[in-house]
C-alpha cells in the first residue's frame, strides 16, 4: 500500500525538494507532487469525451489508486500541441495544495547566478522566419486559412549544466502573477515556464477560461508610453480581429457542452512584465456532470490563439512551415482531480532543460495585416520572459 504523507508548508522552504516532482502555481489552487504511482502516456485524442476510452482508463486508474491508499488522486503532468502524439502525464502518489503566496514568501534571491551562455541560435533565424511569415500571410490573403499561429525556438548551450530548480526560482520571482510549472521529463530534464493564459479552471460544474490573442510590447520604465501602448492595442483593428477568430471559435466549442455560456463582446487588458494583451474572461458550467477539467481542456485544445483557424488547414501550414517539432510546446499543462476539479494552461512563456542545453519556445498569431519584421520583434520579446532569468534580455 503506499502512504500518503501529510505535508506542512515548511516543506515550501525546500524549493529544489519540490522541483523533484511536479510543481504547478496559480491565484487559485498551487501544488506539489511526489513520487509517481503510474505514467498515462496514451495520446488524448479522445479525452474530450466523458465516456471516451482515455477516459474511461483514467477512470480505472484513479480507482486503482484509492485503492492503493492514495487519497483524492490527481492525474497531472503536460500533453503536447499535437494531441495525436503521446501524453506526458502521471498520478502522483500523493500531492500538497498550497497557497502560492506562502511559496513566494519563502523563496530568496538564489545565491549564485545561472552559468555563462556559451552559444544561443534561433531556429529559424531571422530570414528563415521573416520568409515563413510571408508566406503565411500570402496564404491567409488568398482565403485559407484566416489565422495562423507560427512560433520559433531558441537554443541556449551553457557553459556547465542549468539547475531548472535555481532557472524556476528566478521565472517565478520576476513573474509573479503568472501561472508557473515545473516539471520533469520522462526522457530526462524538465519543462519550465511562467504562462499569462489560462486555458481552462473547473470547480463543481463552474468553469473558467481566459484566451489571449493579439499583444504589444510593454515599457514598464515610461507609465505614459506603457498606458499609450496598451490603448493602441485595444484600438488595433488587427489585433482585435485575431482576437475575435479565438473568442467566435470557443463559443461555438463550448456552447454545446454548457448549461450557461457568457462572453463578453469586448475583450479587456491583461498585462505581463513585458506584454500587454488582449484577453476575454469566459465563464459558463457544464451540461453534463460527466465533464472533467481534462475533458473540458481537450475540447478546446489546441485552441485558435495556438493553431490559428480554421483550425485543420492551420494546423496544416503550420507543418508545411515550421522547421520543427513542437512537442510540448504549445501544449497545455496542469491537472484533474478525480472529482473532476483542475486547472490547465497553455505551455508558452517556456523553455526544456537537460543539461547544459535549453530550449525556448515563442509563437505570434498571424492574420492578413500581420508584417513578418513585426511578428519576428513580438516573438523576441515573448521570449525575453525566459531570456531575463538568464540576464539575456
Amino acid at each position: 500500500m503506499v502512504e500518503t504523507p501529510t505535508f506542512e508548508n515548511a516543506c515550501l522552504q525546500d524549493f529544489s525538494a519540490l522541483c523533484r516532482g511536479f510543481l504547478f502555481t496559480s491565484p487559485w489552487r498551487s501544488l506539489a507532487t511526489q513520487g509517481c504511482y503510474t505514467t498515462i502516456d496514451t495520446p488524448v485524442q479522445d479525452a474530450a469525451q466523458p465516456q471516451g476510452a482515455f477516459q474511461q482508463q483514467l477512470r480505472r486508474h484513479f480507482a486503482d489508486a484509492s485503492k492503493q491508499g492514495i487519497a483524492h488522486p490527481i492525474v497531472a503532468g503536460a500533453i503536447p500541441f499535437d494531441v495525436s502524439q503521446p501524453a506526458a502525464l502521471f498520478i502522483p502518489e500523493s500531492h500538497h495544495l498550497f497557497h502560492r503566496t506562502d511559496l513566494q514568501r519563502t523563496l530568496a534571491s538564489p545565491a549564485e547566478p545561472l552559468p555563462q551562455v556559451r552559444r544561443r541560435a534561433a531556429v529559424p533565424d531571422h530570414a528563415g522566419f521573416t520568409r515563413m511569415v510571408a508566406d503565411a500571410v500570402s496564404a491567409i490573403r488568398q482565403g485559407d486559412p484566416q489565422k495562423v499561429v507560427l512560433s520559433r525556438l531558441l537554443d541556449i548551450v551553457t557553459e556547465q549544466p542549468v539547475d531548472s530548480a535555481a532557472l524556476m526560482q528566478r521565472v517565478i520571482a520576476q513573474n509573479p502573477d503568472s501561472y508557473h510549472f515545473h516539471l520533469p521529463l520522462p526522457e530526462g530534464g524538465a519543462l519550465v515556464g511562467a504562462s499569462p493564459e489560462l486555458l481552462v479552471r473547473k470547480q463543481g460544474r463552474d468553469f473558467h477560461t481566459c484566451p489571449l490573442a493579439g499583444s504589444a510590447r510593454r515599457h514598464p520604465q515610461d507609465v505614459q508610453q506603457d498606458r499609450a501602448a496598451g490603448e493602441a492595442l485595444m484600438q488595433s483593428a488587427k489585433d482585435r480581429h485575431e482576437h475575435q477568430l479565438v473568442t467566435d471559435a470557443m463559443r461555438a466549442t463550448l456552447q454545446p457542452r454548457s448549461r450557461l455560456l457568457s462572453v463578453p463582446a469586448v475583450p479587456s487588458l491583461l498585462t505581463t512584465a513585458t506584454l500587454w494583451h488582449l484577453a476575454t474572461q469566459i465563464q459558463g458550467d457544464v451540461l453534463d456532470a460527466r465533464e472533467n477539467a481534462l475533458s473540458l481542456a481537450c475540447l478546446l485544445h489546441p485552441t485558435p490563439a495556438l493553431s490559428g483557424f480554421p483550425h485543420a488547414r492551420a494546423c496544416q501550414l503550420i507543418q508545411q512551415l515550421e522547421p520543427f517539432d513542437r512537442r510540448l510546446f504549445g501544449g497545455i499543462v496542469g491537472w484533474c482531480d478525480s472529482e473532476g476539479n483542475g486547472e490547465w494552461v497553455v505551455t508558452i512563456r517556456c523553455g526544456t532543460v537537460q543539461g547544459n542545453r535549453v530550449r525556448l519556445f515563442a509563437g505570434a498569431g498571424i492574420v492578413a495585416d500581420s508584417h513578418p519584421e513585426s511578428e519576428w520583434r513580438e516573438t523576441g520579446v515573448k521570449l525575453d520572459t525566459m531570456l531575463r532569468a538568464f540576464g539575456l534580455q
